[in-house]
């Protein structure tokens, strides 16, 4: 590597031009490629609320979009949208759980107290704020942050959930 960076700095100290470092461009590539699957997400998303017709202020869900997981349920609570970066946080791929529902990430040590709490807030129609030991796919836990919120139409009905997901210690 010593001689490849040798001659190229003979080379380009000849040249007016300025070499970026490739590291700076894989970089650039993983942030573009996060970027491309978020807005393909946030495409998703806003074509679901359009169908819907939500009212629902979307500031949340575009700062959150590639930040945590965004998991979208109808109002029987089948999944029917999960963001990309689902894969990180639990080994499902978004297709694996679409048409299931969040009891599939669910097990023997999850709380149960914490799911009687989250299951009022659901019947009540309100939103909620919970932290879960959740399975992943290869049957390893984790802790999970769920900020999750009832989404009504324009005429009042209940339409969808959002939640809202992290990974936290």
């Amino acid at each position: 590597m010593k001689a490849y960076d040798e001659a190229a700095d003979k080379f380009f100290s000849k040249t007016n031009i300025s070499p970026v470092p490739l590291v700076s461009w894989d970089l650039h590539s993983l942030n573009f490629q996060k970027l491309c699957i978020s807005g393909k997400d946030l495409r998703y998303i806003q074509a679901l609320a359009q169908r819907n017709r939500w009212v629902y202020d979307k500031t949340d869900l575009l700062s959150s979009l590639g930040e945590e997981v965004v998991v979208v349920t109808n109002s029987q609570l089948t999944i029917v949208h999960a963001t990309e970066n689902l894969v990180l946080m639990t080994g499902y791929k978004p297709e694996e759980v679409i048409g299931k529902t969040p009891k599939l990430f669910q097990g023997e040590e999850t709380s149960r107290e914490a799911l009687a709490k989250i299951k009022t807030a659901i019947e009540r129609k309100v939103p909620f704020e919970a932290v879960v030991l959740n399975y992943k796919k290869d049957g390893s836990t984790y802790h999970c942050e769920i900020k999750a919120e009832p989404i009504f139409n324009n005429r009042g009905q209940l339409v969808n959930f959002i939640a809202f997901e992290k990974e936290v210690a």
